[in-house]
């Protein structure tokens, strides 16, 4: 009697078995580009992220570079027969029951390999409409946008709505219900749905008048109607009747949420993160039915790269340049605390004219202000050599000027922590409540601190040429923010 095989032989990391290669469609044949591995299979494949009952596993999402055609090969060198109710991982059914790829997907290699020869790199343009357009030391790109109830924007996002559960951590697709145990997607409201594409291009292979695209991530955007409290109406004339047909969404107030953003790895570290982020909150800013225009629970990488663009805008803005801590003000022992910003009374209008929401206008006003404390009292953030951490450079002895206006940036920071955090320091005593506050600050400076340093650091190597010469751009320093979460909206 054969011995019984040992199943943990016959589990493998899903992670590492499957790797996402690129392939530029040629004349030739496909020329693979790029390939990488997922850093998330939890949502496909369960929370272990493992498959079972092979050998050499080799699963290969191919996609034609341009237009994104997936195409699924699957290769090993052992398969597991059957024993009892261990049964090897179907992994051509998860992927195509759980909606996970299109039916495209599971073509055949001859029809997949035949498209792209017949398609050709340089007679294909991206769908939509072309957005913007920089250039970098890695090439040219363009940004391309438009809407999901279009059939061409809404089929190539199909394709590439499986990397947003790869790279964003908790992330669901468009029109995924997570309380539902169906995987069928909703796609009723594609008409609310914007999708901007990012595109590497580059002059086809002897062909200069013409030109192939690599697709290199993407970015959804969810429109919201914004309510405003209505206002007492003039009296209608007597002729007045209500409009007919359906009213148009694209005209009525909306609040702009940020849904899903996802570069793909082969392009991270480029400067191509900030570039899409501060092309969408640039093309928002103009449109005047937005309100408002917020990001859907952001992850940290993603945090980072938000705060320093946002940050880099408002400095353009001059009513925010000018604003500072009133050294002048004086706190009573008791009482109302009065305003501690000289321009104070404009933050909420500013606020309003740059449509950024109320959290993230107030910490980046913080960050701000902390920029311009005197060296004696601003927190810095520790360096590190060789593993360790180095110390704190001792810097000039703080004046009682200097301590008056820390303490005056430490109560604007602590009146945004206390609103935020109410509900949670109202049931705990005075004396904890101030201590808790104490003990956010200090973390809130540091990591103000480490923002403002990456963001010195990119404005260093910022120059009017750095979009030729391949210098950092701001928001490179901090992380790409290659990808975000994509759950619920923030406050």
């Amino acid at each position: 009697m054969a011995a019984l095989p040992n199943l943990e032989d016959w589990v493998v990391s899903a992670s590492d078995a499957l790797v996402v290669k690129l392939l530029a469609p040629e004349e030739s044949g496909l020329r693979q580009i790029a390939s990488f591995h997922p850093e998330h299979t939890y949502h496909i494949f369960g929370e272990e992220e493992q498959i079972f009952g092979y050998k050499n596993p080799k699963i290969e999402l191919r996609y034609r570079a341009n237009d994104m055609r997936p195409h699924l090969k699957i290769t090993q060198s052992g398969k597991l027969k059957a024993v009892g109710d261990a049964e090897p991982t179907d992994i051509a059914g998860i992927l195509a029951d759980g909606h996970h790829l299109p039916k495209v997907a599971f073509a055949k290699d001859a029809d997949f390999e035949d498209s792209s020869f017949q398609l050709g790199n340089s007679n294909w343009s991206p769908p939509g409409q072309l957005h913007s357009t920089y250039t970098t030391s890695d090439g040219t790109y363009e940004i391309w946008k438009g809407r999901l109830d279009d059939p061409a924007i809404k089929q190539l996002n199909t394709r590439v709505q499986i990397f947003v559960p790869m790279f964003i951590e908790g992330g669901s697709y468009i029109g995924q219900k997570p309380e539902s145990e169906s995987t069928e997607l909703d796609l009723s409201d594609a008409d609310r749905w914007t999708v901007f594409f990012l595109y590497r291009k580059t002059p086809a292979q002897g062909k200069p008048d013409k030109f192939s695209y690599t697709f290199a991530g993407f970015s959804t955007v969810y429109r919201f109607y914004y309510f405003q409290p209505p206002t007492p109406p003039a009296s209608p004339a007597s002729g007045w009747e209500l409009p007919s047909g359906d009213l148009d969404l694209d005209e009525l107030p909306c609040r702009t949420r940020l849904s899903q953003f996802v570069i793909l790895p082969p392009f991270q570290k480029k400067g191509n993160g900030a570039h899409l982020y501060k092309s969408i909150f640039q093309h928002y800013l103009k449109h005047p039915q937005t309100q408002e225009f917020t990001i859907e629970d952001p992850n940290e990488d993603f945090d980072d790269l938000r705060d320093i663009c946002d940050l880099e805008y408002l400095r353009t803005v001059p009513e925010f340049a000018a604003l500072s801590l009133d050294k002048n003000v004086t706190l009573p022992k008791s009482g109302p605390i009065p305003q501690l910003i000289s321009g104070g009374d404009k933050l909420e209008a500013i606020r309003l004219k740059t449509k950024i929401a109320p959290r993230q206008f107030h910490r980046v006003l913080e960050m701000y202000l902390m920029s311009q404390l005197p060296a004696s009292v601003r927190p810095q953030m520790p360096t590190t050599t060789d593993g360790e951490e180095d110390p704190l450079e001792d810097g000039p002895a703080p004046t009682k000027a200097d301590k008056h206006v820390a303490r005056l940036w430490g109560l604007v920071a602590k009146q945004r922590l206390y609103r935020h955090n109410k509900d949670v320091l109202s049931q705990i005593e005075l004396s904890e409540r101030k201590e808790k506050l104490e003990e956010t600050l200090g973390g809130v400076g540091l990591e103000y601190a480490r923002l403002l340093a990456a963001y010195d650091r990119a404005v260093k190597h910022q120059g009017a040429s750095s979009n030729a010469n391949g210098k950092r751009k701001i928001g490179e320093e901090a992380g790409e923010g290659s990808s975000k979460r994509a759950r619920t909206e923030e406050a």
